[in-house]
């Protein structure tokens, strides 16, 4: 047998050897030989990442023929190499049909753009040299292709498995929902640093193109170095910075995302991240669950009702309470009026100071439930909701109604089926509270309107963002038309 050859870049490193024997081959080792390649016939950058201990390196010998395929471990699957280059190597003895074979699974490369070689070795790409050319196969590691449970938009009768954190795992889902000759797939890359790989799906035939062009505009203005997660990529889209309501709507499940694309949106997917942004949304989309397709007619529509009623108390209970207590008792009735006064006998402060003391509270015990390991989180929160809650009463820094009132606040807001509109409604509440504490009901009912103002002001890629009742269509469920220029 003909000696195995050095073959490479200048210089030692760790190679992986492989010879030919009788019923196949053997792997003979790890060794270090000097690469008959010099560095200024071979590209800087494998010189830099042998040197940095970064590159891993396979040697194949047998009778003559020889080839290189250098990658990254851990980004590039060896396995996957092994399988489609190093065993063909060995099975396919003709030189002509093995370079047949190379031709079909990889694309050519210039070895003097140094900067693309690199950007296809970091993406998972293993680099072959055969015949003193340089080829790249495709053989990235993927490691989180595996579709997770719904966490946030769970449902009783829907699918229960949501989208996963590759990009291509989740583009496969989409498509086996949303079977049509008409999905556009676009790919791009945002982050100048991190360059994470973004995918745009959207309906040809139902989409608006001044929609995908304004979206294109905005992506391409993009300077941000890191980029990584779909809730950024909302952040920084979104053309009006200072208000509190989304105008993009973040999804864990294909099926509404079929949903969505069907009714002329744009969903865009990003690498690592396991939601889904769509745009664009209005304020039904995020009133509206996955059940209320899956569930019969009256019981979804009163399901409606109840959250729509949930959002105004959650939004309007703490001003109310601030309102009836230090201005206008008059709204409650007499025997209420002094039941809530003898509650408040022991409370040393003004209404607003109390409010505000218990809602504090509990947006600390959220954020805990939040940040806590799922296991102890739940359970801590709780405790320390009762026990904070009963010693504050008996103490006499709030009063009974104020933590019945508060409670209900809290369950209220979690009633929203979208996770980004329930975290704007726990904010809205506050400017409410603060102009009833100046106004009374007065202010309460001015900031109502305000509030209202704003959100019928409001365009959503020039969709009307203000969508309230149950009997008009919605940008999910009913027909898309324009797109405008700003959110």
């Amino acid at each position: 047998m003909p000696a195995v050859p050095n073959f490479g870049i200048e210089g030692a490193y760790p190679r992986r050897r492989f010879r030919k024997i009788s019923t196949g081959y053997i792997y003979t080792g790890i060794g270090y030989d000097d690469m008959v390649f010099g560095r200024d016939e071979w590209p800087e950058l494998l010189s830099m990442l042998k040197e940095r201990g970064q590159l891993q390196s396979i040697e194949l010998a047998d009778e003559g023929r020889r080839a290189d395929i250098h990658f990254l471990p851990g980004t590039c699957d060896e396995a996957k190499v092994r399988a489609n280059l190093v065993v063909p190597f060995f099975q396919i003895e003709a030189n002509g049909r093995f370079a047949a074979y190379v031709a079909s699974i990889t694309v050519p490369l210039d070895r003097n753009d140094e900067q693309t070689l690199f950007e296809h070795m970091i993406k998972g790409d293993a680099l072959l040299v055969w015949n003193d050319s340089l080829y790249r196969f495709a053989a990235p590691n993927v490691l989180n292709d595996k579709s997770r449970e719904v966490v946030s938009e769970t449902t009783v009768q829907g699918p229960q498995f949501g989208l996963s954190e590759d990009v291509s795992t989740n583009v496969k889902h989409i498509r086996q929902r949303y079977n049509t000759e008409e999905l556009v797939e676009e790919r791009m890359e945002l982050g100048t640093v991190s360059r994470t790989e973004t995918v745009l799906l959207y309906d040809a035939g139902k989409v608006e193109s001044g929609l995908v062009d304004e979206l294109k505009r905005r992506l391409e203005k993009l300077s941000e170095p890191i980029v990584q997660t779909t809730g950024q990529l909302q952040n920084l889209l979104n053309g009006r910075k200072r208000t509190l309501l989304p105008f993009m709507m973040l999804t864990e499940r294909p099926d509404r995302i079929a949903l969505n694309l069907e009714k002329g949106k744009v969903v865009i997917l990003m690498q690592g991240s396991p939601f889904a942004l769509v745009l664009p949304a209005v304020f039904y989309d995020f009133m509206s669950a996955m059940d209320d397709v899956y569930a019969p007619f009256w019981i979804s529509r009163t399901i409606v009702v109840i959250r729509y009623i949930s959002l105004f108390l959650a939004i309007t209970l703490p001003a109310i309470y601030i309102s009836v207590v230090s201005f206008n008792p008059e709204f409650f009735r007499v025997q209420l009026a002094l039941s809530v006064a003898g509650s408040r006998a022991a409370v040393p402060y003004p209404s607003f100071l109390e409010v505000l003391f218990m809602l504090f509270i509990t947006e600390v015990l959220t954020e805990a439930s939040i940040r806590l390991p799922k296991y102890i989180g739940a359970t801590g929160t709780t405790v320390g909701g009762l026990i904070l809650g009963q010693a504050a009463q008996q103490a006499g820094l709030v009063s009974s109604i104020m933590i019945i009132m508060t409670s209900a606040v809290l369950l209220c807001s979690f009633v929203i089926p979208i996770s980004v509109m329930t975290f704007a409604i726990r904010i809205v509440k506050y400017p409410l509270a603060l102009v009833a504490t100046f106004f009374g009901m007065a202010g309460l009912v001015v900031g109502l309107f305000a509030l209202i103002v704003h959100m019928a002001d409001i365009r959503s890629f020039g969709q009307p963002y203000f969508r309230l009742f149950i009997g008009e269509p919605s940008s999910s469920y009913g027909e898309v038309r324009g797109a405008g220029k700003r959110p």
